[in-house]
């Protein structure tokens, strides 16, 4: 199959993206012990900076909410100088990158945070998984349910990561409201059993992921702020009785907000939800629809040409192949992703991927 409509050029929002390849956030735990990106970091994101763009992992908008051991921050000084490295790097490369900020909720841990409880919209804690420590895996807690009056700090946390993330040289910034921390929480009723303006129907369970929304904007622009859902996604022991609901809602505030993009997580990593939420998206939203979760690059190639997408966003594909959009156009042959070695420091599974040339 010809892959032209990935090789495309994109203009979303302000971001002029030289094709439709992205790389999507990963997770990796290479940062240092206090949270500072790391020179190894910096070579992990250069070499990936054939991307259409990249999305980098998941990154704490505020300090005590570490749901991953060796996760980074957005919160101090000598993060905002690490991230510069990175984002130096990339750039030099001639590649994009935009910052995933986020709020990990009930997925903290008090052996990650100085002993503090997790806060969530309802004290519901994750059944069914374990969380990373510098301890192993131990299971999560029972987070506290955050109060009304200590949601403006919330926002407010956002709101000067997306400040410290522009001082850091990035592209833009992607909202993280998806997989179960802390904005998806709000949004999805498995989650949020609260009463109040942040509870009960879906406008009131999405008002916090809009409020960061539009704190973020005040910052950088509508255009070079993305979003991402996972609507049907029950990782993090998440579920919503109507997914295809909140898809609708958040789509059309994303598309009246003037979004640079809406990154859409398409199924459920344990499949215990099924259904297709990427055609409400694409009816909802008017700006560019990204698409994420196991499309290969013949199903990417289709759904754009399709107009069902504007671009996809990959994984572990990326992960493994740091030249993939090269290996997509040369239909080559991709490394296996090493999951063993996902979340675990040193560059062995991160930086030691080889390209073709190699």
């Amino acid at each position: 199959m010809s892959h032209h409509s990935l090789f495309s050029p994109l203009q979303a929002g302000a971001l002029s993206l030289p094709n439709r390849i992205l790389m999507a956030p990963l997770t990796r735990c290479r940062a240092d012990a206090d949270h500072v990106p790391t020179p190894l970091m910096a070579e992990y994101y250069a070499q990936r900076a054939s991307a259409g763009l990249i999305i980098a992992e998941a990154t704490m908008a505020m300090e005590g909410n570490s749901s991953f051991w060796m996760e980074p921050g957005i919160y101090s000084e000598a993060q905002v100088k690490g991230w510069n490295v990175v984002t130096d790097a990339v750039h030099a490369k001639g590649g994009k990158i935009v910052l995933q900020i986020w709020h990990g909720g009930r997925a903290c841990h008090p052996l990650l945070n100085g002993g503090i409880q997790p806060v969530a919209p309802s004290a519901i804690p994750i059944t069914g998984d374990e969380v990373h420590t510098r301890e192993g895996k131990k299971p999560y807690v029972t987070p506290r349910e955050l109060r009304d009056d200590e949601i403006p700090d919330i926002i407010a946390g956002f709101k000067k990561a997306a400040e410290n993330a522009k001082a850091a040289g990035f592209d833009g910034v992607e909202v993280h409201g998806a997989n179960g921390y802390l904005l998806d929480e709000f949004l999805r009723d498995g989650a949020n059993k609260r009463t109040g303006p942040y509870g009960g129907s879906i406008e009131n369970r999405a008002r916090l992921m809009l409020e960061v929304l539009d704190v973020v904007i005040s910052v950088w622009g509508a255009d070079r702020v993305g979003l991402r859902i996972s609507p049907l996604n029950s990782y993090n022991s998440m579920i919503d009785s109507d997914p295809v609901a909140i898809t609708t809602y958040i789509a059309q505030q994303c598309s009246a907000r003037g979004l640079a993009y809406l990154h859409m997580m398409r199924s459920d990593f344990f499949q215990a939800q099924q259904g297709d939420v990427m055609t409400p998206a694409r009816a909802a939203f008017k700006g560019v629809l990204i698409g994420n979760m196991g499309y290969t690059a013949d199903e990417a190639e289709q759904a754009i040409s399709a107009g069902q997408l504007d671009a996809v966003a990959f994984g572990t594909s990326f992960l493994a192949n740091p030249d993939l959009p090269a290996r997509i156009a040369a239909k080559a042959e991709l490394n296996a992703p090493n999951a063993a070695k996902f979340y675990s420091p040193g560059p062995a599974g991160y930086t030691d991927y080889p390209t073709m040339a190699a």
